[in-house]
């Protein structure tokens, strides 16, 4: 990946932006903002103080993050008053998704337009309003779907990725269905 932040973007000063990462056209990075090696940025993303995106996430275009759950136009709270919000390593945000101040797991996967109220476990797919999982997807460009294998194994249906430490979640989410 080759650092690229286009000409439109604005980071602050008191940003931390690590290279290499792709930041779009009309992106906004306030001071107080993390964003880790390898990250990629799509187009009209404000990336707010308190809010970290890890190594290798993918955010889509017009994704919005929040860090007051509690705004008033006529009340300024500053920083000790912001929530913080992490996208864990490799997590990856569809287009016009609202975060709110939560975690978002490793390698979880956002849909487009879903509204993150709260934690997101890693490797989870979410969508909806107010956002709910739907399954558990692998690390894989193809987000294959998790599925129990036997007694003992979880594995990718695309592409074979075992994942044993996720064995009793997705056997879990499996009964509820």
């Amino acid at each position: 990946m080759n650092h690229f932040v286009h000409p439109t973007a604005i980071i602050e000063e008191g940003a931390q932006v690590e290279s290499p990462v792709v930041i779009g056209h009309f992106c906004f990075v306030q001071r107080g903002a993390v964003i880790r090696k390898g990250a990629k940025l799509k187009d009209g993303i404000t990336v707010w103080d308190k809010v970290t995106i890890g190594e290798d996430v993918f955010v889509g275009p017009s994704a919005v993050f929040t860090n007051d759950l509690t705004p008033r136009a006529f009340e300024r709270k500053g920083p000790a008053g912001w929530k913080e919000t992490h996208l864990e390593r490799g997590a990856s945000i569809g287009a016009n998704a609202v975060i709110l101040p939560v975690t978002v797991g490793q390698y979880a996967a956002i849909a487009a337009g879903a509204v993150v109220t709260r934690d997101v476990p890693a490797h989870a797919m979410v969508r909806g309003n107010p956002a709910h999982i739907v399954g558990y997807v692998c690390k894989c460009k193809d987000w294959g779907r998790l599925v129990v294998v036997g007694e003992a194994d979880c594995k990718c249906e695309v592409c074979g990725i075992s994942y044993p430490e996720l064995l009793e979640t997705v056997r879990e989410f499996s009964r509820k269905l």
